[in-house]
């Protein structure tokens, strides 16, 4: 089957493209060259197609799924459906514990959002970490894809990113779960990484299913000490090679970097770097810009989130007040991307001028519009219950600075 990329590389405009367009506002011939140059993406799951990358709004993806310490399919179907209520543009299932293929499932049917899946996940738990093989991998990404998932990641650290790892003293080494479950593979295996290995049997299965292929971000900092090192560069390196080579063979394909925690004042400058290597859409994990707040992380990630954006991130993972202490909750799911598409607003501001929403707030308050103001709030029920009931403001009460200055 031809894929976005195939039409788009031949000057065809098809129906998804229109779509994207149409919702972003932009040129569909526009965009339909970007997709061939490997600028933007498509991502499809049955009629919803959802675009990423230049010029496109900033997405945002939702990360769901249960863990080997807690598997409960109610909270995951709960997850699954705030996040399409809130606004996420994509979920990634990563399930590690339970029965991972009927929660798969149950996601799939409560929600019609894009699913990204990370095959080595499902794989580890099966087969084990000493049993499991590369065709284990592959049998997993050929049954995920069968399913019908929109993206997958795949983490290609390399033998000299692992001898680089020895080397450095960082103060907190690889904290990238797939990507460390790959580099302990090769290392108990005394072999190369079975992703690249396969890259065409990987890009195969890609291509057959017009799946979206994300290349993992292994070497991300774990901490605002950990700076930008030789491993973080071979990674990007590496993995804009294998984007080019995806795109020639018809695979779209995304670039995860720049993610995990870096001190703010590095983020735009390590965003830059990124942007620099490839025309290629950029995926961030965060980035968390402090170390401290435990419990508010989705809000000090809002903040690198917005910083990353606004330097030119093109899609950003949230993060929950859950982050580092224990698998999300519904109410937890909920706050993190509340505070992301915030992030994600604040950076498409910057980055694209789209201020026009809050103008719009910003004259209903110069008119003391309370109920517009709420009406226009990315979640107005939670502004409204801020309300108490009140019909008036009651932070100034009489003393209202804009009632003054129209009185006066």
């Amino acid at each position: 089957m031809k894929t976005q990329a195939d039409y788009a590389q031949e000057g065809i405009i098809t129906r998804q493209m229109k779509a994207v367009a149409k919702e972003e506002g932009i040129d569909p011939a526009s965009l339909s060259k970007q997709v061939a140059e490997g600028s933007a993406v498509i991502m499809q799951r049955g009629t919803r197609a959802t675009g990423i990358g230049r010029g496109l709004r900033t997405k945002i993806n939702v990360n769901l799924g249960t863990s080997t310490g807690k598997a409960d399919v109610r909270e995951e179907i709960r997850k699954a459906r705030i996040a399409e209520e809130f606004g996420a543009d994509t979920i990634s299932d990563l399930s590690m514990g339970g029965d991972i293929n009927a929660i798969r499932k149950e996601i799939f049917a409560h929600t019609t959002l894009p699913i990204t899946t990370v095959p080595v996940y499902q794989t580890v738990v099966e087969n084990g970490l000493e049993e499991m093989n590369p065709e284990d991998i592959l049998t997993t990404l050929r049954m995920q894809a069968h399913e019908g998932i929109s993206s997958v990641v795949i983490h290609c650290v390399n033998r000299a990113m692992l001898d680089g790892f020895r080397k450095k003293k960082r103060v907190l080494g690889m904290v990238s779960k797939g990507g460390s479950i790959t580099s302990a593979f090769m290392l108990i295996h005394g072999c190369e990484n079975p992703f690249v290995e396969q890259f065409e049997e990987v890009l195969s299965i890609c291509r057959e299913h017009d799946i979206v292929l994300s290349l993992g971000n292994t070497a991300r900092s774990g901490c605002i000490h950990d700076r930008m090192d030789a491993m973080q560069k071979e990674e990007i390196r590496q993995n804009v090679q294998l984007a080019r080579r995806a795109l020639a063979a018809g695979v779209q394909v995304i670039i995860e970097g720049a993610g995990g925690h870096i001190r703010n004042d590095r983020i735009a400058p390590s965003i830059r770097y990124y942007k620099k290597q490839s025309p290629f859409p950029l995926f961030v994990a965060g980035p968390l810009p402090t170390d401290i707040a435990a419990g508010y992380d989705h809000i000090a990630g809002a903040v690198g989130g917005s910083t990353a954006s606004a330097a030119g991130a093109d899609y950003l993972c949230y993060i929950t007040p859950a982050e580092h202490l224990g698998l999300p909750g519904p109410d937890a799911v909920k706050e993190g991307l509340i505070a992301f598409r915030i992030a994600a607003h604040i950076g498409d501001t910057v980055k694209y001028g789209r201020d026009a929403q809050d103008r719009e707030v910003a004259v209903l308050r110069a008119a003391l519009d309370r109920n517009g103001q709420i009406r226009c709030a990315i979640d107005p029920d939670r502004a409204r219950e801020l309300t108490d009931g009140e019909t008036e403001c009651t932070m100034c009460g009489k003393f209202c600075a804009i009632k003054i200055m129209r009185e006066y």
